[in-house]
């Protein structure tokens, strides 16, 4: 037999359940699916472009690590002046 503090800790989910319902998703809900699955396939996307690119497997490295290279440059400039305007900003 259920008591009264079983009865108080319900939830609505417990309820619908109980009689064989369920809730309906959100739009938000559906809408974060959506775009999750929107993601994963921009992802697989980029993948299979990289893959068959009409390019060399050597080529396409070569190419990968110049940008990153070119990546982590501007981010130490950046990084650099932002010291020197926070310097210059507490002088």
């Amino acid at each position: 037999m259920k008591t009264l503090s079983d009865i108080t800790s319900l939830t609505k989910d417990d309820l619908l359940a109980g009689v064989g319902l369920a809730m309906k998703p959100t739009t938000t809900d559906r809408l974060l699916s959506a775009l999750g699955f929107f993601g994963i396939g921009v992802v697989v996307g980029a993948a299979a472009a990289l893959l068959f690119a009409p390019k060399s497997g050597q080529g396409l490295r070569e190419d990968i690590g110049d940008r990153l290279r070119r990546v982590g440059k501007s981010d130490e400039l950046n990084g650099a002046r932002a010291s020197a305007t926070a310097d210059e900003a507490g002088a």
